[in-house]
């Protein structure tokens, strides 16, 4: 009678997977701060990631931005949330920003495996001002 031995494979994250992290995140944060949720959307590239309204029936768009270390995720595109800027304040609503970095402790050259320890970069939520002329 043989053995047979299994290999677990490590399986890098995908960036779905890895913005899906990063929801993860500012979501509890969100929850944390008394946001409720209207609508949370994770597919990458579509904005907002979640529409909350906070007790006095404010609503708040809120887009995250999820990253690889090294790289600064509070930066983001400044004439493209020009744009998101204008389509919140024809909704009333505020926009929100939060931006995470993730990386991998033994190397930043190294993918995100699943089910394995990971760095992150959250410095909370910023409010972006949508002051229109």
């Amino acid at each position: 009678m043989g053995f047979l031995y299994f290999y677990i494979m490590s399986k890098p994250l995908s960036k779905q997977e890895l913005h899906n992290l990063g929801m993860n995140h500012v979501g509890k944060d969100l929850e944390s701060r008394g946001f409720e949720f209207v609508a949370i959307n994770s597919k990458l590239k579509k904005h907002p990631q979640f529409v909350c309204i906070d007790k006095n029936n404010q609503y708040f768009f809120v887009i995250v931005r999820v990253v690889k270390l090294p790289e600064n995720p509070n930066n983001y595109d400044v004439v493209w949330m020009e744009t998101f800027k204008k389509h919140a304040f024809e909704k009333e609503a505020k926009v929100l920003y939060a931006g995470v970095a993730v990386g991998n402790p033994k190397g930043e050259d190294l993918p995100i495996y699943l089910n394995e320890e990971y760095l992150i970069e959250y410095n909370g939520i910023q409010v972006i001002e949508s002051h229109m002329n």
